[in-house]
């Protein structure tokens, strides 16, 4: 048997291996330079994915503004970068990420009226904001509330959102008021601020339910009183121009008024009609100035304005505190006030639920020419003169 040619050989040697260096392609200088570039390009790589994720942590755990009146939870304490890449990678798995789909909140959308515009619900403490919630569906009514379906006890503007199960959407165009009930009226005043008394509140029987004193008012504080009920109007617009310096003021104010408002601005819109902002010169008024406050001149004793269910209009985009001329005739009379009434009655035609009044009214008293129009839930119409 032939000797192996140097002792502690393999009885099977190796084939020989030929590597790069061997086949002079790289020389070792090479070889070095091009390992250690490729070390520092994964540590660079490495470090900026720690700077990505700390920067998320940070935006995350930044606070939201806090409006006045608000107040938010103090921020967890920070994490660091190390310590969150950790927890992300041995930690346990984070939770499935869950939304609730639009159709979830189609019972929502009475709430946005007939005009789709409507940003409030008032409700009466303790009732429900809504009819036909749908099994497994909670709503959540304010700050840090927890799931329900009625609105809070104590009166405000409250926050709207839709809980199921771990999912959670709030609903940031619609915000429910909790009203003020009529039983806190004492002496015909609520605090400070004086309503007087409705028809058949003391006695008798009104010819329709529509005609009974209402049930509950919106209070309105200088901090809110440029909330928007609508996508044109806000509770400001709505207030008895009486008791200037009287805080909190109060306000019946029923949603198919503005909804029909906004319909009219809609058919207005369809006409070419650009309306910018349509001023309610007088919404609601409180029983004593509808007997005595301001020019009575016109004014009806069982007037809708003391009901929330009318507003005289008219359109003012230039802001000059009169009507605009929507004919296009070169003079503003009561022909611009029937346009927006022809638009009104077109709403009504489409829209059964909210027929009602509809008058214009000649320039007169100090104001140029307006609509008035109501949902007391029969027609009428008329002309008139005077504060209507």
């Amino acid at each position: 048997m032939t000797e192996p040619d140097h002792p502690g050989s393999p009885l099977y040697p190796e084939p020989q291996q030929r590597h790069r260096i061997h086949r002079g392609l790289v020389t070792p200088r090479q070889e070095h330079i091009f390992n250690w570039s490729l070390v520092v390009l994964v540590l660079l790589y490495v470090t900026a994915w720690i700077g990505a994720l700390a920067q998320i942590e940070r935006v995350r755990n930044t606070p939201e503004p806090v409006g006045p009146g608000e107040h938010s939870e103090p921020p967890e304490s920070p994490v660091g970068p190390a310590e969150d890449i950790t927890s992300r990678i041995f930690g346990p798995p984070a939770p499935k990420t869950t939304y609730l789909a639009d159709t979830v909140l189609a019972f929502l959308h009475p709430l946005r009226g007939e005009s789709g515009a409507l940003q409030f619900a008032p409700v009466l403490p303790g009732r429900a904001v809504v009819s036909n919630v749908p099994g497994g569906v909670g709503m959540i009514v304010g700050e840090n509330a927890q799931p329900s379906t009625t609105a809070p006890n104590d009166p405000g503007i409250y926050k709207l959102a839709v809980a199921m199960n771990e999912a959670q959407r709030s609903v940031d165009d619609i915000s429910v008021i909790t009203l003020v009930p009529l039983s806190a009226k004492q002496n015909g005043r609520i605090g400070s601020y004086f309503l007087g008394n409705w028809p058949f509140e003391s006695g008798g029987t009104p010819k329709t339910p529509r005609y009974a004193a209402p049930s509950g008012f919106i209070q309105v504080t200088p901090q809110n009183e440029n909330f928007a009920v609508s996508t044109h109007f806000r509770l400001r617009d709505f207030l008895t121009k009486d008791q200037f310096s009287v805080w909190p003021k109060y306000v019946p104010l029923q949603p198919q008024l503005v909804d029909k408002l906004e319909l009219t601005i809609q058919e207005l819109e369809k006409q070419g009609i650009h309306v910018r902002h349509m001023t309610i010169m007088s919404g609601f008024r409180t029983p004593r100035y509808n007997a005595g406050g301001g020019n009575t001149q016109g004014r009806a004793n069982l007037s809708r304005h003391m009901y929330g269910d009318a507003s005289d209009v008219f359109v003012d985009n230039d802001g000059n505190g009169v009507s605009d001329d929507l004919n296009h005739d070169g003079r503003v009379d009561v022909r611009d006030a029937e346009v927006v009434a022809a638009a009104a009655e077109r709403v009504e035609k489409s829209h059964g639920s909210l027929v009602g009044g509809i008058g214009v009214y000649s320039a007169c008293c100090g104001h140029g020419p307006f609509t008035h129009i109501d949902v007391r839930g029969y027609r009428a119409r008329w002309r008139g003169t005077g504060s209507g």
